[in-house]
């Protein structure tokens, strides 16, 4: 409505114009006088010439009518044309009021030219499509946290119920699952809350040396790596990256301790190496293992994704977070993740994060 008023206006603004223009240039080199007092002859023709009254009282009905026309045809016209004009915001609005009640399957799919109206419909279907993406993803999320949580309170509840009705089983045995139980729940929350934190990018960013980083994780996880006979050897150098040196240490710590874990049984090696690539900071861990399938790389790094390749009962189980959180990690970091499994067995991961290109120094092996 506020179009076509706004378009009838100016249309009869325009007339008006024109018609005041007419009078001005026009009407007003025409004398005021009697016309039968004006009397010229021209090739034996009399030409009797109208006064300006006389013209007045023809032109004012005339302007009058064109204006009354200008008016209905300016409103009738200003809705059609406005009605075509807004058609294309009636769809971006009606799929958004259907996301608004949860629909988000939903395209709009505009058709035309490449104008701004098309232009905005495709931004906001791919906005619909990132926020499907995401929603659907959280909710598989929560529902396979819900279930992991579940578990260890069902086991929890279980002994307990088995304890109440035989006073006289041993405690010490009941003490010790609960205990086992309990510490994987309390593991699980805190990757959750973890991840959580990463997703949320709520961190304060410092700069930080990926090396020194990797180092400190093959320190921790040496005792590991001995267990079960597996080398670890950092190589590269100084490679300077900008994060949460907290995160950046989990996120190395789980590439480290998943390297170890999904290795060969004796024997293997596991290579952590660092180095600054132009304006990137690149953090490679690669290691030996048995062969994966590669439809089974894309998945790992989903949440609670564990394939049969992947399944441990140890105390190295872990909780199916490891990889998820590594990539959650690089996401806030504005980083990528590559996963390649190696033709010979194992896994190849390549993180790259924002950095400065930094002189190497020379190797370190441990």
């Amino acid at each position: 409505m506020k179009l076509t008023i706004s378009y009838a206006g100016f249309l009869l603004l325009a007339g008006a114009l024109l018609l005041a223009v007419v009078w001005v240039f026009v009407l007003r080199h025409v004398p005021d006088a009697d016309p039968k007092t004006i009397r010229r002859t021209f090739g034996g023709a009399i030409i009797v010439a109208a006064n300006r009254s006389d013209l007045l009282r023809g032109f004012v009905p005339a302007a009058a009518a064109t204006l009354a026309f200008l008016l209905v045809f300016g409103l009738l016209g200003g809705w059609i044309l406005a009605g075509r004009m807004l058609a294309p915001l009636t769809q971006i609005a009606d799929a958004a009021r259907m996301a608004a009640n949860g629909s988000l399957s939903h395209r709009i799919r505009m058709a035309g030219p490449e104008d701004e109206f098309r232009e905005l419909a495709d931004v906001f279907d791919t906005m619909l499509e990132q926020l499907e993406s995401h929603v659907t993803e959280q909710r598989r999320f929560a529902a396979n946290a819900s279930h992991e949580l579940r578990t260890p309170l069902a086991i929890s509840q279980t002994l307990l119920d088995v304890a109440r009705k035989d006073p006289g089983r041993d405690q010490g045995e009941l003490i010790e699952r609960l205990h086992t139980v309990n510490t994987r729940a309390i593991d699980l929350t805190e990757a959750l809350l973890l991840l959580s934190r990463s997703d949320r990018r709520v961190f304060t960013r410092e700069p930080v040396d990926l090396s020194l980083i990797a180092e400190e994780a093959t320190e921790t996880l040496l005792p590991l790596a001995e267990q079960r006979q597996i080398t670890l050897e950092v190589t590269g150098g100084t490679t300077k990256a900008v994060g949460s040196a907290a995160l950046l240490l989990r996120m190395v710590t789980n590439l480290v301790q998943n390297a170890v874990v999904h290795n060969l049984p004796t024997g293997g090696t596991v290579t952590i190496h660092t180095e600054s690539r132009h304006d990137a900071s690149v953090l490679r861990v690669e290691n030996t293992g048995h062969p994966l399938p590669p439809e089974l790389v894309p998945t790992l790094t989903e949440p609670f994704q564990r394939g049969t390749e992947r399944r441990r009962t140890d105390e190295h189980a872990g909780v199916g977070l490891g990889l998820a959180i590594v990539h959650s990690i690089v996401r806030a970091h504005d980083g990528t993740l590559d996963l390649t499994p190696r033709p010979t067995g194992g896994l190849l991961v390549t993180i790259r994060l924002p950095g400065t290109p930094q002189t190497s120094s020379p190797n370190r092996a441990h």
